[in-house]
């Protein structure tokens, strides 16, 4: 009986590595960002047509995708994103990044190491030409400060709500429970995204944040024009990188479509 279990256990520990395996050979992710260009993305900057690059914000060197603002005397409320060509319902999204350098002069105190990944986001060619954001999830990413706790993988919501624990949010920004980053290093976040279900936020493989049921706010002049027959319920949207004052540095993005 020993000898049997002994050969039954070898043959599940077998299975199990091939199942893994074969699992991560079925996982293609897709690059969004090829590491070479702007190719895929749109910019859309406050106060300029979609396309406009102001002083070269959003540009790529030395393989990295990079938000810079060596070309501003000032930020003056430019707020800028990076809108990909096609929008997605249910996919698994994974981005590496981190903050480098001083926050570009004039940038409001909460966007020190600051920015986001706007999910569900409306299409870069309905913006307004001096719209600050798109109506949009953000999932807020934060650099720490070197002296207090603040959580990245956080929930803003320009323009929408969502439900949690069968409630619906109204506030614009949810904490996550995530650690807190200082300096210059690179931190992971990965998304789950399931359409009008469940959404949730990982950062460095830890769940840090859940919700459902994301939807346009009637009380928002921008999402207001984007409601059709009384449906606010969002599925599907474009994701867009973010610029709020703040260089950060994005070395991977990369998207892994899900069945529905």
């Amino acid at each position: 009986m020993r000898a049997r279990s002994h050969w039954v256990a070898l043959a599940a520990v077998a299975f199990l590595s091939t199942a893994g395996w074969v699992h991560q050979r079925q996982e293609r992710w897709i690059p969004l960002f090829n590491g070479k260009n702007l190719n895929g993305w749109t910019v859309k900057i406050k106060g300029y047509p979609a396309r406009e690059n102001f002083a070269n914000t959003f540009r790529v060197e030395d393989g990295l995708l990079k938000v810079s603002y060596d070309g501003y005397k000032g930020f003056d409320g430019k707020f800028g994103h990076l809108f990909s060509r096609h929008k997605y319902s249910n996919y698994r999204l994974r981005a590496e990044y981190r903050f480098v350098g001083e926050q570009c002069p004039g940038g409001p105190g909460w966007a020190l190491r600051n920015s986001g990944l706007m999910i569900h986001s409306q299409s870069v060619q309905s913006m307004g030409k001096d719209q600050d954001f798109p109506v949009s999830l953000e999932v807020q990413l934060l650099g720490g400060d070197g002296q207090r706790e603040r959580h990245t993988g956080n929930l803003c919501t320009p323009g929408t709500h969502v439900v949690m624990d069968g409630k619906l949010v109204t506030q614009h920004c949810i904490d996550s429970r995530s650690k807190t980053y200082h300096g210059d290093q690179w931190v992971t976040v990965e998304l789950e995204v399931r359409g009008n279900a469940i959404t949730k936020h990982f950062i460095n493989g830890e769940n840090v944040l859940e919700y459902e049921q994301p939807q346009l706010d009637e009380g928002d002049a921008d999402a207001r024009r984007l409601i059709r027959n009384g449906n606010k319920m969002l599925h599907e949207g474009y994701i867009a990188l973010q610029a709020e004052s703040h260089p950060v540095e994005f070395r991977k993005v990369e998207i892994l479509p899900l069945a529905k």
